[in-house]
């Protein structure tokens, strides 16, 4: 069964879809929502195979709801919308198809047997191939995060990363302190490492990484560490292991 989320702004358009979704015996829809910020929501509770992607939504667009899930998540993507102008951007970033509004039954029929070709030819680690080139055909600029979503205490928010002080390891989580605030996400602390613009990010230790522009002094210790001094003076310590790091701050 191919569990499928609908993501558009438009309610008729949702309901349209979901009708002639019924007929699809293979396909289940399991959600819909016309909010980018719902829409990563739903992505990561309802874990769906197929997303139908209106390009335009409030609050965050069709690319960047995918940015912000990251790769691995859905199977296949198709984008719906009434605006010709981002067809060739969907495809750069491998949608499995692309329907202008409106569209036909058969229309629909031919995007669900693209969907099923490639949900049978891409397994495990090719799918995450796959979505990773939904960011990696992006400008270098733009693969890095730019914001975190962040779930706390039944509120949904997006933190800038250029306002992160410094990153923590906890355990299976990242605490991302800002200011005199911090937020726990739930993120191996290598892959949000993969994610953060190195030239802004550095990583000193094991279980921290800072912002650059935060560092106010570098103090050598003994063995090759440093201790790190940020610019409100809280200390960190830069392990010798990441000595080669400093290279990167000159």
């Amino acid at each position: 069964m191919i569990r499928t989320l609908i993501v558009d702004d438009e309610p008729p358009s949702r309901e349209r879809l979901r009708e002639l979704l019924v007929d699809e015996p293979d396909v289940e829809v399991v959600g819909g929502c016309g909010d980018g910020c719902q829409a990563v929501v739903a992505i990561e509770e309802l874990k769906p195979d197929l997303v139908f992607l209106d390009v335009r939504v409030p609050n965050l667009d069709g690319f960047h709801i995918l940015e912000s899930v990251g790769p691995g998540r859905i199977s296949a993507v198709v984008f719906v919308t009434e605006h010709e102008e981002y067809a060739v951007r969907a495809f750069d970033v491998r949608a499995a198809d692309y329907l202008l509004k409106p569209f036909s039954r058969e229309r629909l029929q031919k995007a669900l047997g693209r969907v099923r070709e490639q949900i049978t030819r891409e397994k495990a680690s090719d799918l995450t191939d796959q979505l990773a080139a939904l960011l990696g055909e992006r400008t270098p600029q733009d693969r890095y995060l730019k914001r975190i979503m962040i779930k706390e205490d039944g509120r949904l928010f997006f933190l800038r990363t250029p306002d992160i002080d410094w990153v923590e390891a906890s355990g299976n989580y990242v605490r991302l302190h800002v200011g005199a605030e911090s937020h726990l996400l739930r993120e191996a602390m290598k892959g949000l490492e993969a994610r953060l613009d190195p030239e802004t990010f550095l990583r000193i230790h094991r279980s921290a990484i800072v912002n650059i522009e935060r560092i106010k002094e570098l103090r050598p210790l003994f063995h090759g560490d440093y201790t790190v001094v940020l610019r409100d003076d809280r200390e960190l310590t830069m392990s010798a292991a990441y000595r080669e790091k400093l290279a990167e701050l000159r």
